[in-house]
């Protein structure tokens, strides 16, 4: 079994996508603290041709809580105004309907945590593109929340009798395949190579959050997209 483990971002960029399609199981990392200035409540949208950061408020976040303890904002008007955001940055984009609807649909989902909320999006993004992996959250059973990094993650494998663990290749320096090796697991990671794709007429900014390749490209070109990748 191919497994691989991350904490749940909002509406994450492609490789995201691409880690979960890669493997069977998906382990959504809930129940680690929260970090300030993360993505876990952020994500960049295509704003008159350049990166634009946008947040969504959360009541009490602390690096001393757990992410999946955080609530989202009860104050529903940056529901409104990030809605209408997004309505006016990509209403000409040639795939908008489908997905704003995804967008519109996360943000009224009724998720009162911000780890819930997330999981739903990326399941919901996740159906309309076929993928069919099975996606789990941390907190849901292992209990091992007293281990830390690396042995934590062998332990789910183990757990999951996983034979292959699949990370972001900006893990290399957190993993050791040696070790992993030692308890009958493969290690590699996930490279994202370049992808491209017409954004309006303008200079191409890569690396936003889903919501932007949802609305240029159908269905059928994201998935293409998916497979857009090498293992190391």
């Amino acid at each position: 079994m191919k497994i691989a483990i991350m904490q749940p971002y909002f509406m994450p960029y492609i490789g995201y996508f691409q880690l979960i399609n890669a493997v069977d199981k998906f382990v959504v990392l809930d129940d680690v603290n929260y970090i300030n200035k993360g993505w876990i409540n952020r994500n960049n949208i295509l704003l008159n041709g350049k990166p634009h950061l946008f947040t969504i408020p959360l009541e009490g976040a602390s690096q001393n809580k757990k992410i999946g303890d955080i609530e989202v904002s009860t104050e529903h008007k940056w529901k409104e105004k990030l809605l209408k955001q997004i309505e006016l940055n990509y209403k000409k984009a040639p795939f908008f309907s489908a997905g704003f609807s995804l967008f519109e649909k996360t943000i009224h989902s009724g998720y009162q945590k911000i780890a819930e909320l997330n999981c739903n999006a990326i399941k919901m993004i996740c159906e309309y593109l076929g993928i069919t992996t099975t996606i789990v959250s941390s907190g849901s059973g292992y209990n091992n929340q007293h281990l830390k990094g690396q042995e934590r993650i062998l332990d789910i494998c183990r757990q999951e009798q996983a034979n292959n663990y699949i990370n972001p290749i900006g893990g290399t320096e957190l993993y050791d395949k040696t070790l992993f090796l030692s308890k009958g697991i493969q290690l590699n990671f996930l490279k994202t190579l370049p992808i491209t794709y017409k954004q309006f007429n303008n200079e191409f900014v890569p690396w936003l959050s889903m919501i932007d390749v949802l609305m240029f490209n159908s269905a059928e070109e994201v998935k293409l997209m998916l497979n857009v990748y090498s293992l190391v």
